[in-house]
């Protein structure tokens, strides 16, 4: 939505990458086991990063505004930047990372400000494989199955979220048929804040996070974005500046949503909401994170864990997102792990961090 630019305005900043955890430690104790925290690393750029995109304990793919892309194959010691050429007045708000070589890149904006990259080579060379050419069109998030099958998604056009869908790894692009998307809102729309607006899990499920308009809400697809359902959230909403700002699935079942106002200053009450069944339907947390979330991310091999994200700081949950503590108070504005334990945030000025787990 085109508040996406006022975004902007707002949070914050890291990219983090989470320390080993022993097996023993699944199921730990909130406040006696694990003790987390951020490591900074040093990007040596000053755009805002809100796209991230971490593949294993060593490579890293993250991207933001000015156009820019960074790389890093060695746990975060060094980045690289790989910005696309010609590209500094793009916004590349979501970066979808296979391996070392190969990530895809999407810019937001109306009309043909949309666009998707690709590179096969780390970055030395792009191919832009799509451009919006539906001025009504404001893409916000991209998202992968696997290796060749993912979706990107617009805000509305002619009342419904129009989704992009790709076969062959993001080479090509074509929309989807409308007719199994529900009807949008009035003024309802994405939020293009951490790349998580619109997630996956498994080979075929995906969902859609929602606001803008007097409900926020959560559109869920079974068959990769053929038909679709939708539920309310219990996230604030009813202004163009709340709704529900990211989603992260574990399975095809257990979902988290965070959310609220992003404005500075506003309270987000119920910012944060968790579903067990699919996104069928959302409870609140019980504890919710205290402020504006804009980012979330389940953690690896701990099934009940998870951390939140946002401008005045991070929060971490061991109860599948009943309840929620903060240990931070630095701004972030998108988090996402690997399954080999690696964790990481990101957000403005640059700042990339990993996040660590310690034992008391």
């Amino acid at each position: 939505m085109r508040l996406r630019f006022a975004i902007s305005a707002l949070s914050a900043a890291c990219v983090l990458a989470a320390a080993p955890v022993p097996a023993h430690a699944a199921t730990p104790s909130p406040d006696r086991e694990l003790s987390p925290g951020w490591e900074l690393k040093e990007t040596g750029v000053t755009a805002r990063l809100r796209g991230l995109a971490p593949v294993s304990r060593d490579v890293v793919w993250a991207s933001g505004s000015e156009g820019t892309v960074l790389r890093t194959v060695d746990g975060g010691r060094s980045w690289e930047n790989v910005s696309p050429p010609g590209t500094q007045a793009l916004q590349f708000r979501d970066v979808e990372a296979f391996d070392a070589r190969r990530a895809v890149v999407l810019s937001i904006g109306a009309g043909a400000d949309s666009r998707i990259y690709r590179t096969e080579d780390g970055g030395r060379t792009w191919t832009e494989t799509f451009r919006n050419d539906e001025p009504r069109a404001f893409y916000d998030c991209v998202a992968f199955f696997d290796r060749r099958h993912g979706l990107a998604m617009s805000d509305p056009v002619d009342g419904r979220f129009r989704i992009l869908a790709t076969g062959d790894g993001g080479r090509s692009w074509q929309v989807l048929p409308a007719g199994g998307m529900p009807e949008a809102l009035p003024g309802e729309a994405g939020f293009a804040a951490s790349g998580q607006c619109l997630v996956t899990a498994g080979g075929r499920d995906v969902w859609l996070a929602s606001g803008g308009a007097e409900r926020a809400r959560v559109f869920h697809s079974r068959d990769r974005g053929r038909t679709w359902t939708v539920a309310d959230a219990p996230i604030p909403a009813g202004d163009p500046a709340r709704g529900v700002f990211a989603l992260a699935f574990r399975d095809s079942r257990h979902g988290l949503a965070v959310g609220g106002d992003y404005r500075p200053g506003e309270r987000s009450p119920s910012a944060g909401a968790v579903s067990r069944d699919g996104g069928h339907t959302w409870r609140p947390a019980a504890t919710p994170p205290p402020e504006y979330r804009s980012g979330v991310t389940w953690l690896p091999r701990l099934p009940f864990a998870a951390v939140a994200v946002g401008p005045t700081g991070s929060d971490i949950t061991y109860t599948g997102g009943r309840t929620w503590r903060t240990f931070d108070t630095g701004s972030f504005d998108t988090v996402s792990c690997t399954r080999d334990l690696s964790c990481w945030a990101a957000g403005e000025q640059g700042r990339l961090a990993r996040l660590t787990l310690r034992h008391h």
